[in-house]
């Protein structure tokens, strides 16, 4: 019992759900911006996580991992949340989220 514990406090043993690699899903765009959520499971539920993307005229391709401390119970609920998070976030802050000091 008490490894169980320690482990958890250390890093140790890792559950299944939290070993599982992500699985991004299709991107949703908005104001030029792509959204592609990527939830992650934790524990049973699913964290809201995933990438804001924006394709530059150069071609080069911007990118922000997005990452917020939300769980919700279902996948789905937890992408429709990341999306919904993540538009507010460009509506706010736009392309200054790709500057380094941001």
């Amino acid at each position: 019992m008490l490894k169980k514990l320690f482990s958890g406090w250390l890093g140790g043993e890792r559950t299944a759900d939290s070993a599982k690699p992500q699985k991004e899903r299709e991107a949703v765009e908005y104001k030029g911006f792509l959204i592609v959520p990527a939830p992650q499971a934790a524990n049973g539920q699913y964290r809201v996580s995933g990438w804001i993307r924006k394709p530059g005229d150069d071609g080069q391709v911007r990118e922000r991992r997005f990452e917020r401390s939300d769980v919700v119970p279902g996948e789905d609920a937890c992408v429709a949340l990341m999306v919904s998070k993540s538009q507010r976030y460009i509506d706010d802050i736009g392309d200054a989220m790709f500057e380094q000091a941001h």
